[in-house]
């Protein structure tokens, strides 16, 4: 009887599994559908309202009486600010065309998208089915294309949620990118990973990290335990901010060399780059000390740990303050595998993260200073 038992269960479970996947297949169609009828509600509005500054007052006239007979024919979801949203999303994403078998009038817009497939059939689609309406909301409010499209293949490849996807974007991920390595920094695409292409360690880590989840004050009194502390409690969103491809690994890892015990803050796994990344916490300024502590740590981390399919193990210092002389006259500057990164505990405006982006900048071409 008990293994009839367990073969019910075995079924039981299987055919679980088979209703939940189809039932998350019929969100993802619901999803990219009502998507693409939103664009197709934008492009009708634009049409309808386009000629310059003369058809301004049509156009609210427009606007006004389409979400009024919306909202009486199909109920909530067409108030006025959603009509807007609809405008305004087909405007940031103009260039999704429709495959040229659909003409305008042969058909009716919805009748078209049932010949869309659910899956994951990207090329087909005008937008991922990974992605929510709340997500390209998000994105339509990102001004720079460049940055947008960024935003919109990362959240599709990391399965960003929508208050993630909003998180990055505050923290202006896209621009300290570019700030900082220039578009080489951004990683290729899974496709592009999975064709052959070569990603440079250096590309992975950004400066400065931003880490105000941590809910943590900036004060003298600060200690490196209660930061380590405060990132394993937020482990999701400190991995979110390391970037794309880190697990975590542990943290104070121990290791024995001769008769000396070694202790690394916190070790992860970039699947990406496939190797190590060993990270180092520190309050204050960067230091020769802690350049020379981190480079004995990833050399004795790899002599125990590296195998041969592993890539060389990378070492990250995160510290409140980089000096760029100590990077430069350091180890930092001759070995590849060893870097060092600013982190804020607080999320600055758009003017002050510029402006901290340029200091670094300057003190690289002027190291000196």
């Amino acid at each position: 009887m008990k293994k009839v038992s367990n073969l019910k269960n075995d079924i039981f479970d299987r055919v679980v599994s088979i209703l939940e996947e189809a039932r998350n297949n019929v969100v993802r169609a619901v999803n990219s559908n009502m998507v693409t009828a939103y664009w197709l509600i934008g492009r009708e509005i634009v049409e309808e309202i386009q000629g310059g500054e003369e058809r301004a007052e049509y156009g609210k006239k427009v606007v006004f009486e389409l979400s009024e007979n919306l909202t009486k024919r199909h109920g909530e979801g067409f108030s006025l600010a959603n009509i807007k949203n609809f405008r305004q999303f087909y405007i940031s994403f103009a260039d999704r065309l429709l495959e040229k078998s659909y003409l305008p009038g042969s058909q009716s817009s919805l009748e078209h998208l049932k010949s869309y497939p659910s899956g994951g059939e990207f090329d087909r689609l005008l937008f991922s089915s990974k992605l929510s309406w709340s997500h390209y909301r998000a994105l339509m409010r990102v001004a720079n294309k460049e940055a947008r499209d960024f935003y919109e293949q990362e959240a599709i490849e990391c399965g960003w949620s929508k208050a993630q996807l909003e998180r990055q974007i505050h923290s202006a991920y896209y621009e300290r990118i570019i700030k900082n390595k220039g578009k080489e920094g951004l990683l290729p695409s899974k496709r592009d990973r999975l064709a052959g292409e070569v990603v440079a360690p250096e590309m992975t880590l950004k400066s400065p990290v931003m880490l105000e989840f941590l809910g943590l004050s900036d004060k003298p009194e600060l200690h490196e335990s209660s930061l380590e502390q405060a990132i394993i409690n937020n482990l999701q969103l400190f991995l979110l901010e390391l970037g794309k491809g880190f697990s975590f690994v542990a943290r104070q890892k121990h290791i024995r060399f001769d008769d000396d015990d070694f202790y690394i803050d916190l070790v992860f796994y970039n699947y990406i780059l496939k190797c190590f990344v060993l990270v180092d916490l520190k309050i204050g300024k960067l230091t020769h000390r802690d350049v020379g502590q981190m480079d004995g740590y990833v050399r004795m981390f790899e002599s125990v740990y590296k195998t041969e399919s592993d890539n060389p193990t990378i070492g990250l210092i995160l510290c409140t303050e980089k000096k760029e002389t100590v990077a430069k006259y350091s180890v930092l500057n001759d070995r590849k595998q060893i870097f060092a990164s600013k982190y804020m505990l607080y999320l600055p405006t758009e003017s002050e993260l510029k402006k901290i982006i340029q200091q670094e900048q300057d003190k690289i071409s002027n190291p000196e200073k």
